[in-house]
């Protein structure tokens, strides 16, 4: 349970806006046995022992691929802060909380001291962002799953891009953070949230074509 605690812990930091704030050792799982100000401290409490176990090894392996996945995608860091608003021209918002119905969550259910999950959805093309170059910032989509909760929730896939597919890109109840098998969720299913973790999930947009053929926009 510690462990994946410190999966979900780093996720969620790793997967905010602004600048991450890491001290040394906290991507290896270092300890400092409590003490939050061990400056002074020039002894096994405060020096780095590069000479992992395989429990840390792992760990570090995984808070790598979470900053290399911030690294690549845009709307994990970007430029300008939420509007949460309807973008113009488009009927969709840069960010949407959800409830564990997938619908979206209102200013009284904010206030919900008893809640003890929720989802978040970023949208990628509703940044409304440029570059360097002035060009125009378009990301993935993804959905942010929290269950602090004791018990296992379902969460199910929100209508609010349509029909979709969702890829499973993080799940920290595993012990590596990643699902053992390649299972995809479509809107309205249900995903198995389980207890104390941390989901995120990649959107895969399914589009109707004539004849009742499929296609699906993927990497």
């Amino acid at each position: 349970a510690r462990t994946q605690q410190k999966r979900n812990f780093m996720t969620s930091l790793l997967l905010s806006q602004g600048v991450p704030m890491l001290a040394a050792g906290d991507e290896m799982g270092r300890t400092q046995n409590g003490n939050n100000n061990a400056y002074c401290q020039d002894n096994e409490i405060s020096w780095i022992n590069w000479k992992l176990p395989k429990n840390e090894q792992q760990f570090l392996h995984y808070v790598s691929g979470v900053i290399n996945l911030r690294k690549k995608h845009a709307v994990f860091h970007r430029r300008h802060f939420f509007q949460g608003r309807r973008i113009k021209g488009a009927n969709v918002k840069d960010i949407f909380w959800l409830r564990p119905d997938g619908q979206e969550m209102n200013d009284e259910e904010w206030r919900n001291h008893f809640a003890r999950c929720l989802g978040l959805l970023l949208h990628g093309d509703a940044m409304e962002e440029q570059d360097e170059q002035g060009r125009s910032i378009h990301d993935d989509t993804f959905l942010l799953l929290l269950n602090a909760h004791s018990q296992p929730v379902p969460f199910r896939m929100p209508d609010l891009v349509g029909i979709a597919r969702w890829i499973v890109v993080i799940d920290t109840s595993y012990a590596k953070g990643q699902r053992t098998d390649n299972r995809t969720f479509n809107t309205g299913e249900n995903y198995p949230l389980k207890t104390r973790s941390c989901v995120l999930l990649r959107l895969m947009r399914i589009q109707r074509q004539p004849a009742h053929t499929i296609r699906i926009d993927a990497d």
